[in-house]
């Protein structure tokens, strides 16, 4: 498909510009790619105080057992990981997919030969991990296509360049494209879904994530009613020792429930174990709280310090 002529507008050529960086970034070998990451994360740090802020709160608030200077090393370290988020989105987009396959332990994979084998697709729960693009390009490494759901950017230029990306590894369906992500699943695909964002009180319940009240869609429970789909839950994170990733396929016990809230929390469960094995590889820098049921908590209004 030809580029609207619209996309070459000024408005626009920032957006350009960073593309073009993203496609150098793309040439970094393996281990350089990880330490220029983590510098573009520190610089993110010092340049983003209100994301840092955000990070915080959702530190103290998830983690009180650290003590400040453990939350500061913490904040820091989602930064980092973010920053190489930056280059694994770029790998994931214009990188070498065998050479970053290779790099990849695949872990419970039978259990997904096992639900598709039930031909009615599968469910795979979702979480914003810093890499999470990266982890749609080492799982495209599996024999069954997987449908990815994602909101529309509201550049019109970065949307198109992140779907033609995603479109090399997988099959991105706008997540408000109820019917098309239905029929996937009758197709006896896979589809992905992330539920781990605060989308605000239409179509969520507040059910716990790490001990607090979390704003959670529902949209995962209305997916299994329609095709009586099994869920699974995906994890993915980088080795402690940067030799490269470890992507692993966990069952969802009592997912269905037969009740939407309990179904969403065991969801943020399953989400919240993912996470607790390399807490600071998840995108806190979002406000995942924002939206409490007494409508007044503002948990992310005060100045940083």
């Amino acid at each position: 498909m030809k580029t609207p002529t619209s996309f070459y507008a000024p408005k626009y050529w920032l957006t350009w510009l960073g593309i073009l960086l993203l496609r150098l970034l793309a040439l970094l070998p393996f281990t350089l790619g990880l330490h220029v990451g983590r510098l573009i994360g520190m610089t993110l740090y010092r340049l983003l105080p209100k994301r840092r802020h955000v990070t915080d709160v959702n530190c103290r608030l998830c983690f009180p057992e650290l003590t400040p200077q453990e939350r500061e090393q913490f904040v820091k370290d989602v930064f980092k990981n973010n920053g190489i988020g930056i280059i694994e989105t770029a790998w994931a987009y214009w990188g070498n997919k065998k050479r970053l396959q290779a790099r990849t332990e695949y872990r419970g994979f039978e259990l997904l030969d096992e639900a598709l084998a039930l031909g009615r697709g599968v469910i795979l729960l979702g979480a914003h991990y810093s890499q999470i693009d990266l982890g749609g390009l080492l799982f495209s490494a599996y024999k069954t296509p997987v449908a990815t759901t994602y909101r529309e950017h509201n550049n019109p230029v970065m949307d198109a360049i992140i779907t033609k990306g995603r479109s090399t590894f997988s099959i991105p369906v706008e997540r408000k494209k109820i019917r098309e992500i239905i029929r996937k699943l009758k197709q006896n695909l896979i589809v992905w879904y992330a539920p781990d964002q605060d989308l605000g009180r239409k179509n969520s319940v507040f059910v716990p994530f790490f001990g607090q009240t979390a704003a959670t869609i529902t949209a995962t429970t209305n997916m299994v009613r329609f095709n009586n789909s099994p869920i699974l839950s995906l994890h993915l994170r980088r080795k402690d020792d940067d030799s490269g990733y470890i992507l692993e396929i966990v069952s969802v016990p009592g997912f269905p429930s037969g009740d939407e809230i309990e179904d969403a929390r065991l969801m943020n469960l399953a989400v919240e174990a993912g996470v607790r094995k390399a807490p600071t590889q998840y995108m806190w820098v979002h406000k995942r709280f924002k939206t409490q049921p007494d409508g007044d908590q503002k948990l992310y209004n005060t100045k940083e310090r």
